[in-house]
């Protein structure tokens, strides 16, 4: 394990931040787009996609399958493009042997890629980080067996987490599968984006609790569509996939909205400015709630001609909000420095994430001086004075940014294993570290540096 030595000083923000900041792309888009790409009727382009550590595990993982992902020249500063050539699958699936997939700690590519898997021929055997083997899979791995397709494990038991093996036969019958997708809505964008090839199409149902995050099943939704594919999710807890080709495409991944987080809550830690250029008008990213999020907290926002403005208020306040999921880290951060307490509702999934991101939020805030609980579906956060301390990370990019946020506010605090941030924002520290520069919120273009 990390240790306190190891630990990251975390900047503290002697006077309010002034920055204007662009973020990498979004890790949720690019994988998916990803996934379709490779099970679409030809060769498909990603322009300004996500370089992270889950972008390429998916990657990894595809060409496993049989796919070929190629770096080549971008047309802007955003690092290389990526040409897929898609896997073959059905009577032309060639025959893969044995093959792995190492999943690392990314849900998308322990939820996503084995119904991809199904639609090749081989043994692929999925397995990741200690950290992935509890993270729940069991809908995913009970839908593919409902639906034909044959998993093992090692010990010869049924399996219900990673590491498990998926027999892929090259085709999937498809059909109606019911689950359980209370736990995570990756379980339901998992089906939905390889339905379309399997031989009936698919008709999804959820029983049991409300889906979390619905705004990820949308964003499922709207790119299947915009590739061609027939989805029709009129009737609530049903999606009806119809059986067809995936268009290829050529598409620019826009800017991670949810990352872009950390640094809008700099604003309001450090009752400071920070502008984030390129912000779409419309969007299917949870991350745009950051528009109605932050003004309950004590900030003023603006989205004017492209660029988010955020500017935090005199005080933090705190607030009641429902499902914020995955921004939930960053929301409960600023809520630890508010001075009236904040609710937090809807998010009882995050105890299966990366990490069990309720417990952890309560532990770290706790330990450095603050107010905490968990409730059945969330947390309450009661103002507190917080001091200098560790923050533990626990393997979680979110956590580790939520640390960050704290140590604006709190001089002295440390963040463990700071690196877990290349999951999805490769180079934060220096990111964070050049927000608050001075003449940050004045320097020029150089989107690949984070800092405009």
């Amino acid at each position: 394990m990390t240790t306190a030595a190891a630990a990251w000083a975390a900047p503290f923000a002697r006077e309010p931040v002034d920055a204007t900041v662009t973020v990498p792309g979004s890790k949720s888009l690019t994988n998916r787009y990803l996934v379709l790409a490779a099970l679409a009727e030809g060769p498909s382009r990603l322009r300004a996609p996500l370089h992270s550590r889950d972008s390429a595990l998916m990657i990894g993982a595809l060409r496993a399958l049989g796919a070929t992902v190629t770096e080549v020249p971008g047309d802007g500063d955003y690092g290389p493009d990526l040409e897929i050539v898609p896997l073959a699958h059905g009577s032309t699936a060639a025959d893969l042997g044995a093959v792995a997939v190492d999943c690392g700690l990314a849900g998308t590519v322990m939820r996503f890629v084995p119904p991809l898997a199904a639609l090749c021929r081989g043994e692929i055997a999925f397995d990741g980080d200690p950290h992935a083997r509890v993270r729940p899979m069991g809908p995913v791995i009970d839908a593919l067996e409902a639906l034909g397709v044959g998993l093992s494990s090692a010990d010869g038991r049924r399996p219900s987490s990673l590491p498990f093996t998926v027999h892929g036969t090259g085709t999937v019958p498809g059909g109606h599968v019911i689950v359980d997708a209370s736990g995570s809505s990756q379980f339901v964008s998992a089906l939905l984006l390889a339905g379309a090839r399997f031989e009936a199409g698919l008709h999804l149902e959820h029983v049991g609790k409300p889906v979390p995050s619905l705004d990820h099943i949308a964003m499922t939704v709207s790119v299947l569509r915009e590739v061609g594919v027939a989805v029709d999710d009129s009737i609530p807890n049903h999606w009806f996939v119809q059986p067809g080709p995936i268009r290829a495409f050529d598409v620019r991944i826009e800017q991670d909205l949810s990352n872009a987080g950390p640094f809008l809550a700099a604003a309001v830690a450090t009752h400071g400015t920070v502008r984030v250029p390129n912000w779409p008008e419309h969007t299917t990213q949870v991350g745009d709630a950051w528009r109605e999020i932050l003004p309950k907290l004590g900030a003023t926002v603006t989205l004017d001609r492209g660029t988010l403005t955020v500017r935090g208020g005199d005080r933090i306040t705190g607030a009641e909000l429902a499902d914020t999921s995955e921004l939930a880290p960053t929301v409960a951060a600023i809520c630890a420095l508010a001075d009236t307490p904040s609710r937090l509702t809807g998010i009882a999934h995050l105890r299966g994430h990366e990490t069990d991101r309720l417990a952890a939020l309560v532990a770290e805030i706790t330990r450095l001086g603050g107010d905490a609980e968990e409730t059945e579906d969330g947390l309450l956060i009661r103002p507190a004075r917080l001091h200098a301390g560790l923050v533990r990370s626990y393997a979680d990019h979110r956590m580790a940014t939520a640390g960050a946020i704290l140590g604006l506010a709190v001089d002295g605090i440390e963040v463990e294993d700071i690196a877990t941030t290349s999951k999805t924002m490769p180079e934060f520290p220096q990111m964070w570290e050049r927000m608050l520069a001075p003449g940050a919120g004045r320097a020029q273009h150089q989107p690949m540096d984070g800092v405009l």
